[in-house]
């Protein structure tokens, strides 16, 4: 299995060790919230994690996919505190099929704004 249907695999279990076994040592994760990159499996994951709580829920759909050589966009659409939400993340993987890198965009700003504060509460628990 590919790293993308791994991660279509992941998005509908939310299981933690499917994401762990994912990621890459020195996987960097880039968010839209936190300017600096985020380094490292443990803390992608503890954000990976989060986000599948604050954005994963019923409403949550795929609606595009656009790849590369180790590499695909995959377009977003869900519902957070009643708004429409859509984004793209972006993903890399090595020749093993591990993400190296994942990078999230949202609009519009307003949803950002929500998401922000769910994913505040979400990585404080």
């Amino acid at each position: 299995m590919d790293a993308v249907a791994r991660w279509h695999a992941y998005m509908e279990t939310g299981d933690a060790a499917a994401l762990d076994a994912l990621l890459a040592d020195d996987v960097v994760f880039e968010s839209p919230a936190v300017h600096t990159p985020q380094r490292g499996r443990a803390l992608t994951a503890r954000y990976l994690l989060a986000a599948y709580r604050v954005l994963g829920g019923p409403d949550f759909r795929y609606l595009g996919e656009w790849r590369a050589e180790g590499s695909a966009v995959l377009e977003f659409a869900c519902v957070v505190d009643g708004m429409q939400v859509n984004g793209v993340d972006i993903l890399r993987w090595d020749a093993a099929g591990r993400l190296t890198g994942f990078k999230v965009m949202v609009r519009p700003i307003k949803g950002l704004h929500a998401v922000m504060q769910h994913m505040a509460v979400a990585l404080a628990e």
